[in-house]
């Protein structure tokens, strides 16, 4: 179910979600891979970099109102081993030269070959999603 949700949501994307988009895939931003829309436990994150352990989330004027569930989630992230950082709409839209300056700054500063959030399992043994 969770990964038919990303998918719907990848085809969704808000204005200021396709704008980050497109300045993030491809290694566009320093040289590193982002995925958007990717499940991470219960949550689906807006978009992540693996290798440097970074979610980036895209907040509209809903989150205002969910301020608790948005801090229970960065608990969930923080303890899955990830950094999240989170941009206004408005901030993305407005000021995307600023917000991209501001995610650059902490890949280029994250730690390099950074442990994996998740210990990979078992020899023999496989997880399914």
């Amino acid at each position: 179910m969770t990964r038919e949700f990303a998918r719907a949501l990848r085809q969704s994307m808000t204005d200021a979600e396709r704008r980050l988009w497109y300045h993030l895939r491809n290694r566009r931003l320093g040289g590193c891979k982002f995925r958007r829309q990717y499940p991470v436990g219960p949550y689906i994150v807006d978009f992540i970099c693996l290798e440097k352990n970074l979610v980036i989330e895209v907040d509209g004027g809903q989150h205002a109102e969910n301020e608790a569930q948005d801090t229970e989630r960065s608990a969930y992230l923080n303890k899955m081993g990830y950094r999240v950082v989170r941009f206004w709409n408005n901030e993305v839209l407005q000021e995307t030269e600023a917000v991209l300056q501001a995610i650059f700054d902490l890949i280029a500063n994250a730690k390099k070959n950074s442990p994996s959030p998740r210990p990979s399992p078992p020899s023999g043994e496989r997880e399914t999603l």
